[in-house]
């Protein structure tokens, strides 16, 4: 908004509309600023060590949003005795000011809040940790459930704070990192409560004192990790050192290689020699492992030997062309590339082949879970000698599991599943030991239903975990095969050349600057209007409603089409907005839908005017459908097709500014739900919605296990009664 007020064009003649756009947008700055204000001078009222900082920060913003309001106050210019009022048209530079002014106190109250919510975090973790000291050092049942039920309490709050901040995190590495982490406290706090229990009812075993030791060594490490993770550092300012992968390998060397067409000098051939015999060293845990077959291991030794004679050729040709740029020399170069880059992705290929058909293997092998049911069945008998022998089968799965994590590492093909895969194999690694000294423990003391309980505990993270890796393999595969990989912020991406007959034969382009121009006052309502929508939808209580998951998606859509306007987010092309704008109309048409379902639940006399508004949104959205289908030719005609898409989606967002509304008003005379207005809410509580796909992978990421936490919360008073 304030980027469209900088860069508006000053003409003599000024319409209505143009001075009202204008206001409209000045107001709204001012509203935004208003409501962001009085949040964070609700944080600084809480925080009392940054509130100076905070408040000078809050009173800049508003004082920089009331001066653009004041600046953008231009409804009355056709008014002589408002000659001498100041406005954006007499003095533009004071709207750049204030708008500076605004983005950098805002930025400021972000700093802080930002500190604060670390703060918070860091405090929470330290809270635990406290907690867990004196949770191993308890010795009377009675206590360890008091100190439990404290730490359930603790591990709740912390569960929350890092939720947040791991859907705020940008860095998909960074959010793989925190997820791992949290899975593994999720799944540690059942395992300490257990583990512990056994502890206390056989003191003097050793095997429960070491699984017990085992599972507060593996908490302390993953709440250590959230913190780094958190603020970004790590102990004594030592830098993170992940192996490097083969897949990442080539993917570098490839660049390197292809690189050489625009620049035969950017870097040395010891270089690219030494990018490649890395990546030959890393294909040594192939050859090198007894897991690998045969076939997979010759055909790799082979493409490895190729790749080498490549690069050598590859060497040859282009220190040649360094010092003569003939033409001959230069098709030389171009086939060396091609034959270089061909031998990589065949090498890819092969070790891709080689460590998903392992892993399909092993996990199909495994997934009956014949050793954890016979250690489970000896453990009880007391049959030590059963146990003994099971335990050495389950090392030896663990070994091949473990190696199946490292090899599909290597082409797991992003960073995130790269993290995913070394979570597991530290999962496997750790939880291995753990099942052998329940089962131990269980064959010391078989009547005991307590060491029962947490040899059961330990098999089912096993358990979990395998059946998490199925899931991994067929994301690495996907990956592999092109299915997966793109991110995906708004509820559909275009991918041209799919879902629309018509779309092979329009050439995709983008907008030029004076089209733009053209639709740039269009796009402003767009906006204006999706801000009306979010507004609307923040006051529903139950964000889960359809009406309302229908609402975010429909605004979220339009606001990428709204920046298409601007030249700007992910709608490149005037095909990817064609495409966007079908998918807002049956996004549209399941929102009717989802009314015509809510017109049953409320009174005659106000069903017949719901179904009236939802039969204005089909017949809206229809009218933008077919909009978006129809096949258009040159230029002219493509930007009038741009025009109408933008023109009928302003319409339907009109129109469903207005539903919105008129069902939470419906909603609550019927009292069909909780409630539909929420009260407002603590600062830490009210999390801002983004315009991201509400059917997406990262919705369902809610924070980890707090349910099953507040289970074992609640199950202390049966614990305690046993």
């Amino acid at each position: 908004q304030i980027t469209t007020l900088i860069n508006h064009k000053d003409k003599p003649k000024r319409s209505d509309k143009t001075l009202q756009a204008i206001q409209r947008v000045g107001q709204a700055v001012n509203l935004a600023v208003g409501r962001f204000v009085t949040v964070g001078e609700a944080i600084a009222n809480e925080n009392h060590e940054l509130k100076e900082e905070m408040s000078v920060a809050c009173i800049e913003a508003r004082r920089a949003g009331e001066t653009i309001a004041q600046l953008t106050d231009v409804a009355s210019l056709d008014h002589p005795e408002s000659d001498s009022h100041i406005t954006i048209f007499t003095d533009k530079t004071g709207v750049v000011k204030a708008a500076r002014l605004l983005l950098s106190s805002v930025t400021k109250v972000l700093v802080l809040a930002d500190r604060i919510v670390i703060k918070q975090i860091i405090t929470s973790r330290n809270k635990v940790l406290a907690t867990m000291e004196q949770l191993e050092k308890v010795s009377s049942f009675q206590e360890f459930v008091q100190i439990f039920s404290q730490f359930g309490n603790e591990m709740v709050e912390f569960a929350h704070l890092t939720g947040d901040r791991q859907n705020d995190l940008k860095d998909e590495k960074k959010k793989a990192r925190m997820a791992a982490s949290r899975a593994v406290l999720e799944k540690c706090t059942m395992m300490l409560l257990t583990a512990s229990k056994t502890c206390l009812r056989h003191p003097d075993c050793e095997s429960a004192r070491i699984n017990k030791d085992g599972v507060f060594h593996r908490m302390r490490l993953a709440l250590e990790q959230v913190i780094e993770i958190v603020t970004d550092s790590r102990p004594n300012g030592e830098n993170e050192m992940v192996p490097i992968s083969i897949y990442s390998g080539i993917k570098e060397f490839k660049n390197k290689v292809e690189g050489l067409r625009e620049n035969l000098y950017f870097l040395s051939k010891e270089n690219l020699s030494t990018m490649l015999e890395v990546i030959l060293e890393h294909t040594e845990d192939f050859t090198d492992s007894a897991y690998t077959s045969h076939e997979h291991r010759e055909h790799i030794l082979e493409l490895s030997k190729q790749a080498k004679m490549e690069l050598e050729q590859l060497v040859s040709v282009w220190m040649q062309a360094q010092n003569q740029k003939t033409k001959d020399l230069m098709e030389d170069l171009e086939v060396a590339i091609l034959k270089t880059c061909q031998c990589m992705n065949e090498l890819k290929r092969e070790v891709h082949s080689a460590a998903t058909s392992l892993a399909a293997e092993l996990l199909k092998y495994h997934m009956d879970h014949m050793v954890l049911k016979a250690l489970k069945i000896t453990g009880v008998e007391g049959n030590l000698e059963a146990v003994a022998e099971y335990t050495c089968k389950l090392s030896e799965q663990k070994e091949q599991l473990v190696e199946m994590c490292r090899l599909l590492r290597h082409v797991s093909g992003t960073e995130p599943l790269e993290i995913t895969c070394i979570h597991a194999e530290d999962t496997f690694q750790v939880t291995g030991p753990q099942i052998i000294s329940a089962a131990e423990t269980l064959a010391l003391h078989p009547s005991s239903k307590i060491a029962k309980e947490n040899l059961e505990v330990f098999c089912e993270a096993w358990e979990s975990q395998l059946s998490d890796m199925s899931m991994l393999l067929r994301e690495i595969n996907d990956v592999f095969e092109g299915r997966r990989g793109e991110k995906r912020v708004y509820l559909s991406l275009p991918r041209p050349g799919k879902h629309n007959a018509n779309l092979k034969a329009l050439k995709p382009v983008k907008l030029d600057t004076e089209e733009q121009a053209k639709i740039a006052k269009l796009g402003l309502e767009l906006h204006l209007l999706t801000s009306d929508v979010d507004s609307e939808t923040e006051k529903w209580e139950d964000q889960e409603n359809e009406i309302v998951q229908h609402g975010q998606g429909m605004s979220s859509m339009a606001y990428s089409m709204y920046l298409f306007t601007r030249g700007e987010g992910l709608l490149k092309t005037t095909q990817d907005l064609f495409h966007q704008a079908e998918i807002f109309a049956t996004e549209g048409t399941k929102l009717a839908s989802a009314l015509h379902a809510f017109s049953d639940q409320v009174h005659y006399d106000d069903k017949s005017l719901l179904l009236l508004e939802a039969e204005k949104l089909i017949s809206v959205c229809k009218q933008l459908q077919i909009t978006a289908k129809a096949s258009v030719q040159g230029k002219s005609a493509t930007f009038t097709k741009v025009d109408a898409c933008i023109l009928k989606t302003r319409n339907v967002m009109t129109l469903l500014c207005q539903l919105l509304p008129l069902c939470c008003k419906l909603l609550r005379k019927n009292k069909a739900g909780n409630g539909c207005l929420k009260p407002a809410p603590p600062w830490r509580e009210d999390r801002i919605r983004t315009g991201t796909n509400v059917h997406t992978p990262e919705r369902r990421a809610e924070t980890f296990g707090i349910k099953s936490l507040e289970n074992h919360v609640t199950n202390m008073t049966f614990l305690e009664s046993k």
